[in-house]
């Protein structure tokens, strides 16, 4: 199992490698605050690939970049873009930035299965991690019809090329373990409360990726630390 505590900048980036884990991915949302953009392509991919390459020259292991949803780029422009700044993965997810609720499965399928072709054209077998945000409020999909449709989604974003799938929001261990049966290949969890690593190594996650919760956590260690200057002041 495949464990990825995601970063955001070069240090942050240096603290996992020296933590002995083979691999570092980014995370959007914490790169989006750290530029002062809200989440969900609210800052300009620009910025957003400029601060993933910082990351990837930090390292010397491969980095995969969280890239939301591509940013309305072409495949082969989000593939060149990747490269460019040293990146070797990807996660790509199907949630609309711009109209809300879920792209279409397909068309997603296809933009997939054309960022797969131009990543073997470029001779860089690009990991791609399909994410699926079904289970995320703004999705809109009904409870009951939840597992099905990230299934439906999941067998779909494997058959365009895609290496691993990411239903993220998944909290609950039963849910997660149909998802991990139903869907084919690797299939990417989130850590939490009742989802730790021996618990997701059980379901048969192959990989486990914590998206903002470290920048979070250390906002917040700043936020007790600066605040507790103000009440030695006071004093």
């Amino acid at each position: 199992m495949l464990v990825l505590p995601n970063a955001w900048d070069a240090t942050s980036a240096a603290v996992v490698v020296e933590a002995g884990f083979p691999v570092v991915a980014t995370a959007s949302n914490a790169i989006a605050a750290m530029l002062g953009y809200p989440d969900g392509e609210g800052a300009p991919w620009q910025e957003m690939f400029a601060a993933a390459g910082r990351v990837a020259r930090a390292v010397d292991v491969p980095v995969t970049v969280d890239a939301e949803g591509g940013y309305g780029l072409r495949a082969r422009e989000l593939v060149d873009r990747l490269l460019d700044i040293g990146a070797v993965g990807c996660n790509l997810e199907d949630g609309d930035h711009r109209a809300g609720g879920l792209l279409d499965a397909g068309a997603h399928a296809q933009w997939l299965a054309e960022v797969r072709s131009a990543a073997d054209d470029a001779g860089v077998p690009i990991v791609v991690n399909a994410r699926v945000d079904v289970f995320l409020p703004t999705a809109g999909v009904p409870d009951e019809e939840r597992v099905a449709e990230t299934i439906r989604r999941g067998r779909l974003y494997r058959e365009a090329g895609a290496d691993c799938v990411y239903p993220i929001g998944v909290g609950d261990r039963g849910v997660l373990g149909e998802l991990v049966e139903g869907l084919p290949g690797p299939v990417n969890g989130n850590s939490g409360a009742d989802l730790d690593l021996a618990t997701l190594r059980s379901l048969g996650v192959a990989r486990v990726s914590y998206g903002p919760r470290f920048y979070h956590a250390a906002m917040a260690d700043l936020r007790v630390a600066v605040g507790a200057l103000l009440s030695e002041d006071a004093a």
